[in-house]
């Protein structure tokens, strides 16, 4: 905050400031408060950051009414101090105001309990997608106060959340890089932030260091090199820090078997609801956490999306019956190219109820049996290294890959290792799936692995 009371960058005055509990004290503008309360902001403070990570660590509650302001912060840090570097001095207040309205949009359109209802893929859209439409929309709340108050262009604010497959400026495509890429404020906030709500060790970053060796750098040769943000070279174990808390945070907390069970119950719910026409998929994201469950759980459901929904809220989750890792190849590439067609996916789990029926000589209901299959990650450290004085064999600006000796590759290796493809089942049928496993299994393949 300035000496005048403004807040630098934004010709904004302060007008409150709240407290956060990673950084204390987040100064807020109202225009920055007249975006916080519209309705489609406010609906973020009930929808948990972690979606149902909070059934094993239960102070897990944070919502993304709270990461949104942290990433919101941290862009505005970024910004303020890339502007400051010679690099970055080209940008405009009207610049800074953008990029820090689409940090706090950022998740404006995301459906409840984090990413699982986004994993069916079409006709469900990309969250970014549904912010791009809130945002972009003709007389909505958002729209107006982005233009009047903010003196921005709402179209632009939303296409540094969802290019849309449209080719940004030069200007926005640096902009963008702060906000989404293999370093950007949204893992900034929520690895931290996260692992503070578990009160696991797994998450930390030194964030201030980090954007502290922010700058923008031309990558590339000739007429062809492109301004990027870039990092000095004090930034290089900050990186590799925010790397590895990513990959510790999946490991022990985003992949954790009892949270990735529950995702697969409210995935085949949707699904069922979706399949039936009980429920539009444009409708989910009018919802919040505890309103969908109660939408799910009603009677025009179908039945096996209100038993998916009951066992949700009373607890009863799908245990593990079998566990594939990617040393069984075969096995693990079949199952895993299911996440791709979540309609075969669903075929091969009523196939499996119906086998496990046969098994045990007694009814099985459809959706007692599911297959868990986390998304593919995509490790991303393209991120180039520039050095005021470089070490003798290194050149002044270089791909980090090259200055610590690890590629892409090499954390793709280690999430292949770590990513398990589940089998889980209601409780009552868990240990004769465990038992029975390749024989129903076998036939979804042609009875070939």
């Amino acid at each position: 905050m300035g000496l005048d009371g403004r807040i630098p960058g934004t010709g904004f005055s302060v007008a409150t400031t709240v407290r956060d509990a990673l950084y204390d004290r987040i100064p807020l503008a109202e225009p920055e408060l007249a975006l916080i309360g519209t309705r489609a902001f406010l609906r973020l403070d009930r929808i948990q950051q972690l979606g149902f990570v909070s059934r094993i660590w239960p102070a897990a509650k944070h919502a993304r009414y709270e990461h949104s302001l942290g990433v919101f912060h941290l862009t505005r840090q970024a910004v303020a101090h890339l502007r400051a570097t010679p690099g970055g001095a080209w940008i405009t207040d009207e610049d800074a105001r953008t990029v820090s309205a689409a940090a706090l949009l950022h998740d404006v359109g995301h459906y409840p309990f984090s990413h699982a209802i986004e994993e069916l893929g079409p006709p469900i859209v990309p969250h970014e997608a549904v912010g791009r439409r809130l945002i972009e929309g003709r007389g909505t709340d958002l729209a107006a106060i982005l233009a009047e108050q903010w003196k921005v262009e709402p179209a632009r604010v939303a296409g540094l959340i969802d290019p849309a497959g449209r080719e940004l400026p030069a200007v926005d495509r640096v902009l963008r890089g702060v906000l989404s890429g293999p370093l950007d404020m949204d893992k900034l906030d929520y690895l931290p932030r996260d692992a503070r709500a578990c009160n696991v060790p797994y998450g930390g970053v030194d964030t201030a260091r980090l954007i502290d060796s922010l700058t923008i750098a031309p990558v590339g040769e000739g007429p062809e090199a492109e301004p990027r943000v870039v990092v000095g070279g004090k930034g290089v174990s900050p990186l590799h820090s925010l790397i590895n808390a990513r990959q510790e945070m999946f490991d022990n907390v985003y992949w954790h078997h009892t949270n990735r069970a529950c995702m697969a119950m409210l995935l085949r719910a949707v699904q069922e609801a979706l399949l039936a026409g009980a429920v539009a998929p444009e409708e989910l994201t009018d919802h919040d956490d505890a309103s969908l469950l109660a939408l799910l759980g009603g009677a025009g459901m179908p039945a096996p999306t209100r038993r998916l929904v009951g066992a949700l809220v009373e607890r009863r989750i799908h245990k593990r019956a079998v566990e594939v890792s990617a040393r069984a190849f075969e096995l693990y590439a079949r199952l895993g190219n299911l996440y791709f067609d979540p309609a075969a996916r669903r075929e091969a789990e009523i196939r499996l109820a119906a086998g496990l029926a046969e098994e045990m000589g007694e009814e099985v209901p459809p959706e007692a049996v599911l297959i868990d299959i986390p998304k593919p990650e995509r490790w991303r450290t393209e991120v180039w290294v520039q050095f005021e004085r470089p070490p003798i064999g290194f050149r002044p600006l270089m791909p980090w890959r090259e200055v610590v000796g690890l590629a892409d590759e090499d954390f793709k290796r280690y999430e292949e290792h770590r990513r398990l493809i589940r089998i889980v089942t209601a409780e009552p049928y868990r240990d004769a799936m465990a038992a029975a496993w390749e024989r129903l299994v076998m036939p979804l393949f042609g009875g070939v692995l």
